[in-house]
């Protein structure tokens, strides 16, 4: 039998999870069944794309959080990307979006803000907490690192990475001694 280093098996083992917590995202529950959830699995160059947008947020926005979770991203093996479709309406005019009807929140103006576009559906953007929720609950099973992060997703908006997604968060994932996403600086 060949001789592996336990490092190149860690990263394997990183990019299966990955694959899987993908997996769980898609078959996690969607209001009504509809599946308006978005994913992408980010790693070498792109990945560190993410990291090098989220350095230069931090200098136009005197946000050290961005250079903190940028180096978090550069540092791990993979990112993902979950993102949901929340401009589209449910149907069911509860109002939490602000507007009396989903037909008006349908034909309301969608703008972008900041970071994210909107306004948004709230059973979309449960639906992307449970999409996240099962995703980071499967890299715990399987004993990998992760930390849910809004700061990847307003990068990889900014990037044009799920370009259909008015809300995205980035899970990095890493595989290290010691959890990365935790007592940081």
């Amino acid at each position: 039998m060949p001789v592996t280093k336990g490092e190149e098996i860690e990263l394997e083992g990183v990019q299966e999870a990955s694959k899987l917590m993908l997996v769980s995202a898609r078959t996690a529950p969607k209001s009504g069944g509809i599946d308006d959830i978005q994913t992408l699995l980010l790693t070498g160059p792109e990945k560190d794309a993410i990291a090098s947008d989220m350095d230069k947020i931090a200098e136009e926005r005197g946000i050290d959080g961005f250079r903190r979770d940028g180096r978090n991203a550069r540092d791990s093996q993979a990112v993902i990307l979950v993102g949901v479709r929340g401009t589209r309406k449910f149907g069911l005019d509860c109002g939490a979006c602000g507007y009396l009807t989903c037909s008006e929140f349908e034909k309301a103006e969608k703008k972008t803000g900041r970071d994210f576009a909107g306004p948004n559906c709230v059973f979309k953007i449960l639906d992307l907490g449970i999409a996240l929720g099962s995703a980071v609950k499967t890299a715990m099973d399987l004993n990998v690192d992760n930390r849910i992060m809004y700061r990847i997703g307003v990068a990889a908006r900014r990037l044009g990475y799920l370009p259909e997604s008015s809300v995205i968060m980035g899970i990095p994932l890493s595989a290290r001694g010691k959890n990365i996403y935790f007592d940081r600086r």
